[in-house]
């Protein structure tokens, strides 16, 4: 049975917030707002719990997901290493609608799906999601959907959804509906793989050079 908390209303959201961290310390999954769409989300260390979230989401190992976290500081501990281009990026645009590829330190024991050694980082713009990645640590998160249907902009169409593969819905209001820009540094040059909420005319003038996409 899932629940629904209100986080407009502070003792629903620190309920709220509180069985969603016990929930994903148990290998469950979550819902929760952030600044772009609703996430589905679990512990990025649990590989059960990722892998029950792909098949939440009806998608296969091909798409690896995401993870989000609560600090700039978190992603030293999570890379082989931050470039500069990485590091001025997030000092410009974290928190917010930027997701950065990078290089996966070797010696996490995590599984995400087939990601070739990389790994998608963001921090969201977003209250209750901030909280919750500092309680628990960094979390593997995707769009609040079945493969193929549109990302959940409400917390009704992420529950319509997915239903009863989740037990706590964190419900922060609307969430904005521009998916987050996400931007490949692996190669020697960076690549704009989607353009979203950050422009690349501005993350070009951030790096000082105009960045392209993948061709």
């Amino acid at each position: 049975m899932s629940t629904v908390y209100d986080c407009a209303q502070p003792d629903r959201r620190l309920a709220g917030l509180t069985a969603a961290a016990s929930a994903v310390r148990a290998g469950q999954l979550v819902v929760l707002p952030t600044d772009t769409v609703y996430g589905l989300g679990c512990d990025a260390f649990s590989a059960t719990a990722v892998q029950a979230l792909l098949s939440a989401k009806g998608r296969g190992r091909d798409m690896p997901v995401p993870v989000l976290v609560g600090s700039w500081s978190t992603v030293d501990g999570l890379v082989l290493g931050v470039p500069a281009s990485a590091r001025a990026l997030i000092e410009a645009f974290w928190p917010g609608g930027l997701s950065l590829v990078l290089r996966h330190a070797p010696s996490l024991s995590w599984d995400l799906g087939d990601t070739r050694g990389t790994v998608m980082l963001r921090m969201p713009l977003h209250p209750v999601a901030l909280e919750l990645l500092r309680e628990v640590g960094p979390m593997a998160v995707s769009s609040a959907n079945r493969s193929g249907l549109p990302p959940a902009t409400t917390i009704g169409q992420a529950r319509e959804q997915l239903a009863d593969r989740v037990g706590v819905f964190l419900d922060g209001g609307p969430a904005g509906q521009v998916a987050s820009t996400i931007v490949d540094l692996t190669a020697d040059h960076p690549v704009v793989l989607r353009e979203g909420a950050v422009s690349a005319a501005a993350i070009g003038e951030v790096l000082g050079h105009a960045v392209h996409g993948a061709s």
